[in-house]
């Protein structure tokens, strides 16, 4: 892997934050960070005893999922360049779809969201209708359906998630038609084991 020299400034500092991999949360500490990524070191005490299979894993890592609440950064990153010394494993991420939250919503967030488009059904009006995800969490969905749905926060219904292989009950929190004639539902996963969630992270504070 290769890192790209004629990069901005990087601003050195430390910093805390969790990485997704694997299907665990891993702390790093941030060392330094510019407009395009960061330089992190992964916990020393959480490397020891694996270093060189985090190592692999993180080689073979395309990107991976990053949570730096301090800096109100949450998103995914690629992975473009992994350094072993001892016990510990230094990483170069470069930011591929992080999101810069400005009004510190990520503090008010009790779990990581997730920014990705997945079909799915609901039940609704008494029938199934197919959605998109516009953000997945351990503790609900945002979605859109390419109509106009008449449906009120507060009903329990349906729903099936085929690619991340869960179903069940679901409660609408809110709902937003919008300008082009979609629904924008915010749902609450109810009677469901929500750390099951496969490839999804917590991130809690």
């Amino acid at each position: 892997m290769s890192l790209d020299l004629n990069r901005p400034y990087r601003k050195n500092l430390m910093s805390h934050g969790l990485i997704y991999m694997g299907g665990e949360e891993r702390e790093i500490t941030i060392k330094n960070l510019s407009l395009t990524g960061v330089l992190a070191e992964l916990k020393s005490d959480q490397a020891s005893s694996d270093v060189k299979e985090i190592f692999n894993m993180l080689s073979a890592s395309a990107t991976i999922d990053l949570y730096l609440p301090e800096m109100r950064l949450a998103g995914e990153a690629e992975v473009v360049r992994v350094d072993m010394f001892d016990d510990h494993i230094l990483l170069a991420l470069e930011f591929k779809s992080v999101v810069y939250d400005v009004d510190s919503q990520l503090y008010k967030r009790k779990v990581y969201r997730k920014n990705m488009t997945t079909p799915g059904k609901i039940l609704l009006e008494g029938k199934y209708r197919d959605f998109n995800t516009v953000n997945v969490s351990v503790d609900g969905l945002m979605i859109s359906i390419a109509e106009s749905i008449a449906v009120e926060a507060g009903e329990i219904t349906e729903f099936e998630f085929e690619q991340m292989e869960f179903e069940g009950e679901i409660k609408v929190m809110w709902v937003e038609c919008i300008a082009d004639g979609r629904t924008l539902l915010g749902l609450e996963y109810m009677h469901m084991e929500k750390t099951a969630i496969k490839g999804i992270p917590r991130f809690a504070r």
